[in-house]
């Protein structure tokens, strides 16, 4: 009877500390009682804060003032706005911020990479009100925008942008450039070593090809760094339609000038990419012959078109500028935000004279000499340490059709035809 009374008191002692432990985790974990609804700093902010006072005033007076606060004119912001506000209505039983603001303080946070804290002084928000709608506006823009400037090219729009090849850069047969960066990260929580690189540091890739008007034609964020160079690219599903014929090319056409056999299209990169029969990359660059070194001349003038794309977004947009510091999902999010921002005001400029364009104008673009040199643009003296070129993200080894063509095309450009 006893020993039956102590489990008993034993029993309960057990479930009386659990209890205990319990109510002592409950109590640490508790969320702190919050102080405020609205914290007095932000309670007035329609009538204090830089968007009523600042902004409204430079959009009015001073269109250079605006573009260098959001990268586009008034009537592009306007435009965008309406864009986008679909995608941000929001239902509540408090009054949701403007999408004017939402746009507002994503895009100064884009183009000059503030803080969160700097942009809830600015605009007289909470900071993490802020996150949110960085992150809801990078969503909503990219929902907005790529359906219309970065959807996938018919194939009388691939025949176009070849078409823009040739005429500007002399390379027929072309769609495209193709380049890839690293976008540093501050390392994701639980994920190992997936995201460190070769080179150091915590990343996620970037790979685009671009049109000959320096605007992204496709893009693939996200992959993890840890996997393998060769990988990078054959792990795109770009990749995999091109190489099982999947991709909706049109079909090869003979060189112009010339009676030869159909010449497929390519897409033409720099040696860290793989030949193949729908890729040119440059020869090595030892011992090169005189015909050689014309074929990658005019490769690198066509291929400078990625190099002058990408170097157009980091300069334009300088979060670019410092390691991102969110969630992967996130960063893919404010990625594709960026590369249609990109487009959105490439296609807007198409209308305004060349000297004219602020966003991309000729001063901004790295220009190759005959002589093989190249004068660098503005975008140069702009460059970030943490958005950096990739290595090799394709095998060395290519197959004999490849060869084959990279040579004839190396004899069209040093025929009299093919000369520029």
């Amino acid at each position: 009877m006893n020993r039956d009374r102590a489990l008993v008191h034993i029993v309960l002692a057990y479930q009386n500390m659990l209890n205990n432990q319990a109510a002592y985790f409950r109590l640490m974990t508790r969320r702190p009682r919050r102080r405020w609804w609205v914290r007095p700093v932000n309670r007035r902010g329609n009538e204090h804060d830089f968007f009523n006072n600042v902004i409204r005033e430079i959009y009015e007076t001073d269109h250079e003032e605006f573009f260098r606060l959001f990268r586009m004119q008034p009537d592009q912001f306007r435009h965008l706005v309406r864009l986008v506000e679909p995608f941000l209505t929001k239902r509540s039983i408090r009054t949701p911020l403007p999408t004017t603001l939402r746009v507002a303080v994503t895009l100064m946070f884009l183009a000059h990479g503030d803080s969160a804290v700097s942009k809830h002084f600015e605009f007289r928000i909470g900071t993490s009100t802020v996150h949110k709608v960085i992150n809801e506006t990078c969503k909503a823009i990219w929902d907005a925008l790529q359906p219309i400037f970065l959807k996938h090219p018919s194939k009388d729009e691939w025949k176009n942008i070849s078409k823009r090849f040739e005429e500007r850069w002399q390379f027929p047969n072309c769609l495209g450039a193709i380049d890839g960066r690293h976008m540093e990260i501050q390392c994701p929580p639980c994920t190992g070593t997936e995201y460190y690189n070769y080179k150091g540091f915590f990343s996620i890739v970037l790979l685009a090809t671009c049109d000959a008007d320096h605007k992204f034609t496709w893009i693939d964020i996200g992959q993890y760094d840890s996997i393998s160079d060769g990988g990078v690219w054959s792990n795109t599903e770009f990749a995999q339609d091109l190489e099982n014929g999947e991709a909706d090319l049109p079909d090869p056409k003979p060189l112009p000038l010339t009676t030869a056999p159909p010449f497929p299209y390519v897409f033409v990169g720099d040696a860290a990419f793989p030949l193949s029969t729908f890729m040119m990359r440059p020869y090595p660059k030892k011992n090169l012959t005189a015909e050689q070194r014309i074929f990658n001349y005019r490769l690198s003038r066509a291929r400078l078109t990625i190099e002058n794309t990408f170097g157009i977004l980091c300069a334009q947009w300088k979060i670019l500028h410092k390691p991102l510091s969110m969630k992967v999902e996130n960063a893919e999010n404010l990625f594709k935000a960026l590369v249609c921002l990109h487009n959105f005001v490439m296609s807007a400029e198409e209308a305004v004279p060349h000297g004219d364009r602020r966003y991309c104008g000729p001063r901004h673009l790295n220009v190759m000499e005959p002589d093989g040199s190249v004068t660098a643009g503005e975008w140069q003296l702009h460059q970030s340490q943490h958005f950096r070129q990739l290595g090799r993200v394709g095998a060395n080894y290519a197959g004999s059709v490849p060869r084959g063509q990279r040579e004839f095309l190396k004899m069209y450009f040093n025929s009299d035809v093919g000369e520029l």
